[in-house]
């Protein structure tokens, strides 16, 4: 259902929370790139416990100020636009950050800030799956 990232180490020095590829729904309200209110019904592509970045048919400006609500749970979280990436079929690829880290929003254990693909306890892991 996930994946953590397998983002360059000297990419992983720059973040501070470990990534994972994983599809959340959630409501996104705000502010579009017109100044008019907006409510838009997504998913994320990749979450951390700073944010996370999400695909949005409304077009925002870098720096706006959004809603997150999880679909699931109903929490709702604050969040500035830290990121404007490529556009794909219609969809925007928007970073969003939160006004402070929320890592239990997701309701996801995040690895720990120093855990690569590359650790020796990933690869004890995988061979013990491997082996059942």
């Amino acid at each position: 259902m996930f994946r953590v990232s397998t983002t360059p180490t000297h990419a992983l020095s720059r973040r501070r929370s470990q990534r994972v590829l994983m599809q959340v729904g959630i409501r996104v309200r705000g502010k579009d790139a017109q100044g008019k209110d907006f409510e838009e019904m997504t998913e994320t592509l990749a979450i951390n416990a700073h944010g996370a970045l999400i695909l949005l048919n409304v077009r925002v400006v870098s720096g706006a100020i959004i809603h997150l609500k999880h679909n699931m749970t109903e929490e709702e979280q604050e969040c500035h636009v830290a990121f404007l990436g490529p556009v794909r079929s219609g969809r925007a690829e928007v970073g969003v950050e939160f006004n402070s880290p929320r890592p239990t929003f997701w309701r996801v254990a995040f690895p720990p800030e120093d855990w690569s693909p590359k650790n020796p306890e990933a690869r004890t892991a995988t061979k013990l799956r491997a082996q059942k």
